[in-house]
């Protein structure tokens, strides 16, 4: 490291170079070059670095617990559909306010192809903004706007891939050795033949292999599709560059990065080329680099899988590796129990999360920007009498309204008749039949949709972490059926659940009594509730506790000394649930204190008792 190194950089750097050598030595066999330029690139990155990001970063670190409490809520959002540009999005930090928003996730918005561009997820710069959406600068000027209102920034880091028209990938084709070695190249098809034997598609129907032929017959890794070119992380050129490409992001001002498909980061010939040892030797090694650039960034990993399979991502308490990661399969059950009106699956589910350690931190979600893919616990549901494909043929049926009785209205994705392995897309607020209601024009029933829609949100609070609500959520958006016209199919069934944020029908939570005006001031009084109470901070106790309902299901929050008892009733009928002897609580939703043996929840009701 150079001699004019700052003592504060140095003081972190001695805490992690016996170990961040180390590993870099054993995964890149001793590559002392390459190891001493990642070293002048954290000390370039952290000169760079502002001094209000650096103040904010020793505010974090005397604070290192600081997203771990009751006090964020987050959003995620398309820059284009929600204000569209970056400069509309800062105008509209008093709507973050009013919505209890501290913590927004722009959805990706570096420079990708117009043509193939996988929604901003096949990056062609990671250095600049789609131009239609702004400038660096003008991200500059969003992120520092949000600090000085308390609000955190995430960013997608797509670091498994780039885009075929990255200046990497276009030199590659021009026959540049070095850019060729950032990429998994082949002549022949003999050893992409021999990948395919253990490594399972990610798109059989729509991208179907994980190689692509290109004019001039080579032939290259793509795992997700043909236009995304796998990266070679055996290479250390690699892993540095991609590293400053994220230290560059985090100096704009990012607090968290969401590290893209990290699982499939490395590869190896006869295995999966998913999660292999590789991959967390080189998420444990980005945590140690912004422990010493930026201490204040955090990383959320994007692991697609049960909670006991993701926890290894987490690393240990002595080798953290991300900060955070997405409690992913609770979507799906949720949607699940929704249909079903059978909490017995989720219930399972929280039994497991109960057994991780308390400071593992997950966001949850009720629906994001992608769709709905049943990865449920199918070895259960078949000791039920549920066999996967009639399964999720009942789920698409119900959530797309042709299952008798449904109010749900969604549409399927990726439908593939053989595999009957369809997903879903829609809206939170058409999904809990908020537009059959609307379109019946049938008061009972939108009023039972709104207290779905409100229960809901009011479990996903609840859980241990960080809640995000999707943009539009906090409305009742309804589905954008507006990418049917697309002549040029360039919008999948996703685009059903992205559309623009309609912010004449927004201003209607300001009109009492409509149904946008009750949800968001619904959220909103959630949101505070669960800022007030220390019982909702990630640490504290949280298991299922048995409602004596298959309808109703029951959690048990505990901290210091307060306890909470919630309870959701999913299903349409009345459920008295009894609590087994009188107990004195106060029902943080109505104020209103009680003293009984049981409760009765109205169909699609909530209660959080703070229990004495």
């Amino acid at each position: 490291m150079a001699e004019t190194m700052a003592k504060e950089l140095e003081t972190r750097f001695r805490k992690q170079i016996d170990e961040l050598k180390w590993l870099y030595y054993e995964l890149y066999h001793g590559d002392s070059r390459g190891f001493e330029y990642l070293c002048e690139l954290i000390e370039e990155y952290y000169d760079e670095r502002s001094e209000s990001l650096k103040e904010l970063d020793r505010e974090r670190e005397k604070n290192p617990d600081w997203y771990r409490g009751n006090d964020i809520v987050g959003m995620m959002l398309y820059v284009d559909n929600f204000a569209d540009n970056l400069k509309g999005v800062t105008k509209k930090l008093d709507y973050f306010t009013e919505s209890g928003v501290n913590y927004i996730h722009l959805m990706p918005l570096l420079q990708s192809p117009k043509e193939h561009s996988d929604g901003g997820y096949a990056v062609s710069d990671f250095r600049s903004v789609q131009p239609e959406l702004g400038t660096m600068d003008d991200l500059r000027e969003l992120t520092d706007k949000c600090h000085k209102r308390g609000i955190s920034c995430c960013l997608d880091f797509v670091m498994n891939h780039t885009s075929d028209e990255h200046e990497w990938a276009k030199a590659a084709r021009e026959g540049d050795v070095q850019a060729r070695s950032k990429y998994f190249f082949f002549d022949n098809w003999d050893i992409p033949n021999e990948y395919e034997k253990t490594v399972p598609q990610v798109f059989p129907t729509t991208a179907p292999g994980s190689f692509t032929q290109l004019p001039d017959g080579d032939i290259v890794m793509t795992t997700f599709y043909p236009y995304q070119w796998d990266l070679d992380y055996s290479n250390p050129i690699v892993f540095n560059d991609m590293t400053a490409n994220m230290l560059y992001l985090a100096n704009a001002g990012i607090d968290v990065i969401r590290l893209d498909a990290v699982p499939y980061i490395w590869k190896e010939l006869g295995t999966q080329c998913r999660n292999l040892p590789q991959v967390h030797t080189i998420v444990r090694m980005m945590r140690m680099i912004c422990e010493i650039v930026c201490p204040s960034v955090l990383l959320l990993g994007e692991v697609v899988m049960e909670p006991s399979k993701i926890a290894p991502y987490f690393g240990t308490v002595d080798k953290p590796e991300c900060n955070m990661l997405y409690n992913v399969t609770t979507m799906a059950s949720t949607w699940n129990t929704v249909a079903t009106r059978d909490v017995r699956l989720i219930e399972r589910q929280f039994g497991e999360l109960a057994r991780l350690p308390k400071n593992y931190v997950f966001l949850n979600y009720l629906r994001c920007h992608d769709d709905i893919g049943w990865g449920l616990d199918y070895d259960w549901l078949q000791s039920q009498g549920m066999g996967q494909a009639p399964h999720k043929k009942f789920l698409n049926d119900y959530f797309t309204g042709k299952f008798e009785g449904s109010v749900s209205r969604g549409e399927l994705y990726n439908d593939d008749p053989i595999l009957q392995d369809a997903r879903l897309c829609g809206t939170t607020a058409s999904l809990c039949g908020i537009e059959a209601a609307l379109w019946d024009k049938d008061e009972k029933a939108l009023s039972l949709a709104i207290d779905a829609d409100i229960m809901l949100h009011a479990f996903m609070f609840t859980q241990s972490g960080i809640p995000v609500i999707y943009s539009g959520d906090e409305v009742g958006q309804l589905n954008d059926y507006m990418y049917h016209a697309d002549i040029n199919k360039k919008f999948d069934s996703r685009y059903l659940h992205r559309g623009k944020l309609d912010w004449k029908l927004a201003d209607e939570r300001k009109k009492a009594g409509s149904y946008q005006e009750k949800i968001f001031s619904a959220l909103r009084k959630l949101e505070t509730i669960r800022a007030e109470n220390e019982v909702f901070v990630s640490q504290a106790d949280f298991y299922p506790i048995e409602t004596g309902s298959q309808n109703v299901l029951g959690l048990y929050r505990g901290y210091g000394k307060q306890k909470l008892i919630a309870l959701f009733n999913f299903s349409e009928r009345e459920h008295t649930v009894p609590f087994g002897e009188k107990v004195s609580y106060t029902d943080l939703y109505s104020s209103k204190k009680h003293n009984s043996k049981d409760v009765k929840l109205k169909p699609y009701a909530f209660l959080w008792a703070l229990v004495k």
